[in-house]
């Protein structure tokens, strides 16, 4: 048994997790924050076998897609001082951890 966090845009969240229920993927979807850029994400946790990891891997692959947007600069709104112009940053993806399960429950 493995469980797999994935850290994903909240853009991409609801095609996402429609994409992996499809597939009879069980998840449960967390509202998260993100130490970068400060703005909301989701975080899902998935338990499947082993042998389904890496098709669950390709459908977050597919519905969790990379892009560029402009957002404030706010580098410098810790030591007092800051930046009118928005900065360029690739936002979306995911961030991906698999982990094994040594015990599971449904209670």
């Amino acid at each position: 048994m493995k469980l797999i966090l994935a850290i994903i845009s909240n853009d991409d969240s609801t095609a996402l997790i429609r994409g992996l229920n499809k597939e009879s993927y069980q998840v449960t979807k967390l509202a998260t924050t993100g130490g970068f850029l400060r703005a909301g994400n989701t975080t899902l946790l998935i338990g499947c076998e082993a042998e389904k990891v890496q098709r669950a891997i390709e459908i977050i692959e597919k519905y969790s897609s990379q892009r560029e947007e402009l957002v404030p600069n706010t580098a410098g709104y810790d030591m007092g001082a800051f930046s009118t112009y928005p900065v360029k940053v690739t936002v979306g993806g995911a961030t991906v951890f698999v982990l094994d399960v040594e015990q599971f429950l449904k209670l």
